[in-house]
């Protein structure tokens, strides 16, 4: 059974999908990344970037979330598309890996965590972030999925971080993004994706973002005891 490294973030949350949509079983392992229990030697052997998720499946350790929706597909054939697709797949999923997903984050970081409010920073991470969201959204013109004519690990990958647009972007997202909003209620509408939602609800996690976890999420800012 594959265990799952889980925390309620947007990465997680891709695998979440992706594990609730295709029906492979699945042990959810929870990872406090507000108490720095991604920091810990034996999450360290899993991921040594020490970050959620991760999985183990069958001894083979995968980490990062879009080379996991990549393992997951190759292994069990669901999910990956039509071979003709391939590099259209990819180069998606490329995409979002080193786009949507970092200048997603970075947007978030620095309008709502940086002790300092940089308005230059500010404004470089949200508008590549918007660049990113109309890239997005013009290929989904007259396209109900990212490749092909079904549901592919692209889509999956897209809905975790899209799902948080209202953080990255502000009120009302996705209105001026039609054909992303569009294609993320479809997507949001599926019932694996309210099972996902529901995937640790039942676990308790830290809540307080308070100085233990802001040096937990983020250590580089601190200097080394």
């Amino acid at each position: 059974m594959i265990k799952f490294y889980f925390h309620h973030t947007p990465n997680p949350m891709k695998v979440a999908l992706f594990l609730e949509e295709t029906g492979l079983p699945y042990e959810v392992v929870p990872v406090d990344t507000l108490k720095g229990e991604q920091h810990e030697d034996s999450f360290r052997k899993i991921n040594p970037n020490g970050k959620t998720p991760a999985i183990e499946d069958d001894g083979q350790r995968v980490f990062d979330s879009n080379a996991i929706l990549l393992y997951l597909s190759e292994k069990s054939g669901k999910l990956a598309g039509k071979a003709e697709d391939r590099a259209e797949l990819l180069s998606w999923m490329m995409f979002i890996a080193t786009g949507i997903g970092p200048y997603s984050g970075q947007s978030v970081h620095f309008k709502h965590f940086a002790p300092e409010k940089l308005d230059y920073a500010i404004n470089r991470y949200h508008r590549e972030a918007v660049r990113h969201y109309e890239v997005l959204d013009q290929h989904l013109a007259e396209r109900d999925y990212i490749v092909g004519d079904d549901l592919t690990i692209a889509d999956v990958s897209a809905w975790g971080w899209v799902d948080r647009a209202g953080v990255v972007l502000g009120e009302d997202p996705l209105d001026q993004f039609p054909n992303v909003k569009r294609w993320f209620e479809a997507i949001n509408a599926r019932p694996a994706a309210a099972r996902a939602r529901e995937v640790g609800k039942d676990l308790e996690f830290k809540k307080e973002r308070d100085e233990e976890a802001l040096r937990a999420l983020f250590p580089q800012n601190y200097a080394a005891a």
